[in-house]
């Protein structure tokens, strides 16, 4: 029994050894695994935060800020292929046959897919596949998903690629967003993010000037207008692929552009006041004392809340511009001021939150300007097209 005791404990020991070396080979074959340890002792150099930050900014901002761009454009697009060169009959609804009701469909289609697959993408992107690879994966997605959009012939086959270029594009903000994390502590992050999302609002406003420009090839090279539209936007979009794989940084450990202090340095700062990269996984109990945490209820109330009219300002502020009275080229054109104008406010407002940490006042009060806009827009005569166009500024 002794003997058997000893042997029994032999092998639990050798398959504990073995269990480790299996995660060990893992962890070594892993080529994004950072290798830089926290520092308790940090004590922050402002001049020096300040001088890193500004090399950080620079370095992949303004490329996250384009690619988001670029996401919004080959999300939105469909809004503006909706009524483009419609006097016609040569919009996407006419030639797939789709009817208003199916439009909206095909939208929740992308919708749907978006929030199933926001979660998984970020999971993958946290534990098995370095950032700038899986965002380019992402971009490769559904950049040839909008060449796709060229070919389509029926509202089953637009449905279809609603779906997955939702699933393509679903990860890549709330990427960017856990990105930044690794790189900024918590005040530092909300006008860097800003920077990002505001993109959403500056996709709008190129959408309407490009839709308004590519319309007038309507019938060149035997394609109408709205397959143009996508051919343009998707090439675009699979072109910078490579931009996102060569020069968006993963991890601080990770930058070949810093030295071996200033790579401690960044991570011991960002661990120190929140943030920074880690493989540790969540118990159950964290997990759900996260997710239901009142606070995170609340948030996910005021972003659906805020997420619906903003969905219908990407989809359909084309549709409702053409019902103001002007023709389908000059109702995308139109709808470029109101984006802009939101673009603005947008960083206005990430600046102001992060200089004086009030965010759920600025949050709540935007919010609220958003609400008077729409209320205001639907109570108001059809025929005030002038104060109904207004209102899309708010």
């Amino acid at each position: 029994m002794e003997k058997e005791g000893v042997t029994h404990a032999e092998n639990r020991s050798s398959d504990s050894n073995s269990d480790d070396e299996k995660r060990n080979t893992t962890a070594a074959a892993l080529d994004d695994e950072p290798r830089i340890t926290l520092n308790t002792d940090f004590v922050e150099d402002k001049e020096r935060s300040k001088r890193l930050r500004r090399k950080v900014d620079l370095r992949f901002l303004p490329l996250c800020a384009f690619i988001y761009l670029l996401n919004y454009l080959d999300r939105g697009n469909i809004g503006a292929a909706r009524i483009m060169n419609s006097e016609t009959g040569d919009d996407i609804l006419t030639v797939t046959n789709m009817t208003t009701k199916g439009y909206a469909v095909a939208i929740s289609m992308f919708s749907v897919a978006y929030a199933v697959f926001e979660i998984p993408s970020n999971l993958i992107m946290k534990r098995y596949v370095r950032p700038s690879l899986w965002l380019s994966i992402l971009l490769a997605g559904w950049g040839a998903i909008t060449i796709g959009f060229t070919g389509v012939q029926t509202y089953p086959q637009v449905v279809v690629l609603r779906f997955l270029i939702g699933v393509f594009e679903a990860g890549f903000y709330p990427g960017i967003i856990y990105f930044i994390t690794m790189w900024f502590p918590v005040e530092e992050r909300s006008l860097r993010i800003a920077l990002v999302g505001s993109s959403a609002s500056a996709a709008g406003a190129f959408n309407g000037a490009i839709a308004y420009a590519v319309g007038q090839f309507n019938g060149a090279g035997g394609l109408e207008g709205f397959r143009w539209l996508f051919l343009i936007e998707g090439i675009v979009t699979v072109a910078c692929v490579p931009l996102v794989l060569w020069f968006v940084p993963d991890y601080p450990a990770r930058a070949k552009w810093l030295s071996e202090d200033d790579k401690q340095y960044i991570s011991d700062r960002i661990q120190v006041r929140g943030g920074g990269y880690t493989k540790a996984h969540a118990s159950k109990k964290e997990i759900m004392t996260t997710v239901f945490h009142p606070r995170m209820v609340a948030h996910y109330f005021a972003y659906l809340c805020d997420m619906i009219p903003l969905g219908s300002m990407t989809f359909f502020a084309p549709t409702i511009v053409n019902g103001l009275g002007y023709d389908s080229l000059q109702a995308n054109l139109m709808t470029v001021p109101p984006w802009i104008f939101g673009y603005c406010i947008c960083l206005l407002l990430a600046y102001s939150a992060d200089k004086n940490n009030a965010r759920g006042f600025h949050v709540a009060a935007s919010s609220t300007v958003g609400f008077i806009g729409w209320l205001v827009q639907a109570v108001l005569p059809a025929d005030a097209y002038g104060a109904r166009y207004a209102m899309l500024f708010l």
